[in-house]
């Protein structure tokens, strides 16, 4: 008998917004300026390098300290 397949849906791999810098963050800065750049010249895979970056600095979880 053979094997069906299941139809795979496929989510976004980054939030509809973007995530912030913080202010006196100077890497969540930097990588925001970074993400500007590439932004203005459409090279969306560095936007989203950027923001996965921005996600994951650990700089949100300090703040609670």
């Amino acid at each position: 008998m053979p094997r069906r397949c299941r139809t795979v849906h496929l989510m976004d791999p980054v939030p509809a917004q973007d995530p912030e810098s913080v202010a006196g963050c100077d890497v969540r800065g930097a990588l925001a300026r970074q993400r500007a750049q590439a932004r203005a010249i459409r090279d969306l895979t560095k936007v989203i390098d950027c923001n996965i970056e921005i996600h994951r600095h650990p700089h949100a979880k300090r703040e609670g300290r």
